[in-house]
């Protein structure tokens, strides 16, 4: 059985103020009240567990400015999908026409494997006042649960909560402020949100812009963990030599799609060339 989902250009952003978002009609309990809550144990599944990911003739107008300009590729259930391109290039407003956050003409559909699962999202980054007193915990629990941050960790949710900040090591600063953090340690803590509830489908917008390499290391033993786990990952990534490495497919976005491949037959000069040499916007 498959479930099968299209997202129309008048859909109400499923994301709203959170970092993550659930499939339409999902009810909220499937997010916050079940054993999806947990971060860890990835176990290999027998058939992914992800959609299927059909943008067909996606476009997308500003004003005068295109910004798509009738995008169509597929993402396979349980892949690493890499979106690669120059900045200005339409990636991240794809990203978001995805989450329903921005309207769209064309067709965006998700194909489940059964029941419409968890839609998780990662940002590029997060900047925090350094005199804000939100701590990691608090942080957490304000993305991860329903009880109000300034009551604490739910004890429902504080044994997925460490578990996630373990994995991405930040479990011994779990008490310092957000803001006192550096930018590699504080995209470390946005992944860490990711995995809470344990999403099926998971965007990325340049996870590794901020990590060091010790970070880097944590994010590609976790993408190697969502591809095990059936997780459908589409991932916005610059590090084109990480991309070679550990994409299934790599779609090259500037405005329109320039080609749509595996890494060895996507990652030529030639196709690099074209990709980002071309100028990224035209009026409409």
């Amino acid at each position: 059985m498959t479930s099968k989902e299209t997202i129309s250009n008048e859909l109400e952003s499923p994301v709203g103020t959170s970092l993550l978002a659930k499939a339409p009609d999902q009810p909220t309990s499937v997010l916050n009240d079940t054993a999806h809550s947990r971060a860890g144990r990835i176990v290999a599944p027998s058939l992914p567990q992800g959609p299927t990911l059909d943008f067909a003739e996606v476009c997308l107008t500003l004003g005068r400015t295109t910004i798509l300009d009738n995008v169509t590729f597929q993402v396979q259930p349980g892949s690493v999908h890499a979106l690669v391109g120059p900045n200005g290039g339409g990636k991240s407003s794809l990203i978001k026409t995805l989450l329903g956050q921005m309207p769209h003409q064309g067709q965006l559909s998700l194909q489940w494997p059964g029941a419409p699962g968890t839609i998780g999202y990662v940002p590029q980054a997060l900047e925090f006042d350094r005199g804000l007193p939100m701590t990691v915990d608090d942080f957490m629990a304000a993305m991860c649960q329903r009880r109000p941050a300034f009551l604490g960790l739910s004890k429902h949710y504080a044994g997925a909560i460490g578990e996630a900040l373990e994995r991405v090591g930040m479990q011994d600063k779990r008490k310092r402020r957000m803001g006192a953090l550096s930018g590699g340690e504080r995209q470390r803590v946005l992944l860490a949100q990711g995995l809470i509830p344990a999403p099926q489908l998971l965007v990325l917008d340049e996870p590794m812009s901020a990590l060091d390499e010790a970070g880097i290391q944590v994010f590609e033993r976790l993408l190697n963990d969502w591809r095990a786990a059936g997780i459908t990952v589409l991932w916005i990534e610059h590090d084109l030599e990480a991309v070679g490495r550990l994409a299934n497919h790599v779609t090259g976005l500037n405005r329109r799609v320039l080609f749509d491949a595996a890494p060895q037959q996507a990652l030529t000069p030639e196709r690099l060339l074209s990709l980002f040499s071309t100028h990224p916007r035209s009026a409409a």
